[in-house]
C-alpha cells in the first residue's frame, strides 16, 4: 500500500492516518431512514454515487484524512484556501506549517527543468500557454538556480552574523521556496478540493499535488474517488 507519492523535483505527499471507509457516508445518509449497511455492495456503490452527484456534502464529514504536504510556497498558497475559505467544508481542516522563525534546516527550492517552463497564455489572464522552447528553459532554470544560490548565501551569511532565523529569512525567495504542512481535513473537504484541483484549468503543478491526494485517498476510500474521477 502507497502511503507517499512524491511530486515535482523535490516535494510529496504522504498519507499520516485517516478515519472511515467508503462505507461511512452511506450509513450517514441511511440514518435519515434509521438504517445501516453492515457491508459495501452495489447498492450501497449507486447510493454513494448518488450522493455525490447530488452533492450531499454533509455526509461526507463523518470521515477524516491526515496528510503531511511538502510543496512550493506558491502552490501551499493555492491550497491554503481550503483551510481558510467560510465555507460549510472548513470544519476539519486543520493546517500546521513549520515556520521559519523556528526551522533553519537547508531550504530547498523549487527549480524547473528545462522542459517545464511554460509560455503566457493568449489571453493572459490567467494559466499558461504551451512550453517553451528548450534552449529558452534552459535559461530560465539557470537563472533560476542562480537566484536561489543568490538568496541562500545571504540567509546564511544573515544567520552567520547573528541575524534572528525569523528576519535571515528575508532574504530566502519566497515562491519556490518548499514549505512542509500537515492537513488534516474531512472526506467532504477533500472531494471539493479535488472536484476543483484536478479540473484542467487549475494550475499544472497544483494539479500534480491533487493527483497525489487523489491516489492516497483512493487507497481507503476507492469508490468514493471513483466517483470523482467520473465527473471530473
Amino acid at each position: 500500500m502507497t502511503d507517499k507519492i512524491e511530486v515535482l523535483d523535490k516535494g510529496y505527499v504522504r498519507h499520516v492516518k485517516h478515519m472511515g471507509d467508503d462505507l461511512d457516508p452511506v450509513n450517514s445518509a441511511k440514518v435519515s431512514f434509521a438504517k445501516e449497511s453492515e457491508e459495501f455492495g452495489d447498492r450501497e456503490a449507486r447510493l454513494l454515487a448518488f450522493l455525490q452527484r447530488e452533492e450531499h456534502s454533509s455526509v461526507f464529514r463523518h470521515s477524516a484524512l491526515t496528510f503531511e504536504v511538502y510543496a512550493p510556497l506558491f502552490v501551499a498558497r493555492q491550497w491554503w484556501k481550503y483551510a481558510v475559505a467560510s465555507t460549510h467544508l472548513e470544519d476539519q481542516n486543520g493546517w500546521n506549517e513549520s515556520s521559519r522563525r523556528y526551522v533553519t534546516e537547508t531550504p530547498e527550492f523549487y527549480v524547473p527543468s528545462s522542459t517545464e517552463w511554460r509560455s503566457a497564455p493568449e489571453n493572459r489572464k490567467q494559466g499558461s500557454g504551451e512550453a517553451v522552447s528548450t534552449d529558452h528553459g534552459e535559461v530560465m532554470t539557470d537563472s533560476m538556480v542562480w537566484y536561489a544560490n543568490q538568496g541562500l548565501k545571504l540567509y546564511e551569511e544573515a544567520m552567520a552574523r547573528g541575524i534572528c532565523a525569523e528576519q535571515a529569512r528575508l532574504f530566502l525567495p519566497a515562491y519556490g521556496l518548499y514549505v512542509r504542512w500537515r492537513w488534516t481535513v474531512s472526506l467532504g473537504a477533500v472531494t471539493h478540493f479535488l472536484h476543483q484541483r484536478l479540473e484542467h484549468d487549475a494550475q499544472k503543478e497544483i494539479q500534480d499535488y491533487a493527483k497525489a491526494v487523489w491516489e492516497l485517498t483512493h487507497e481507503h476510500f476507492p469508490v468514493c474517488m471513483e466517483t470523482i474521477r467520473g465527473t471530473v
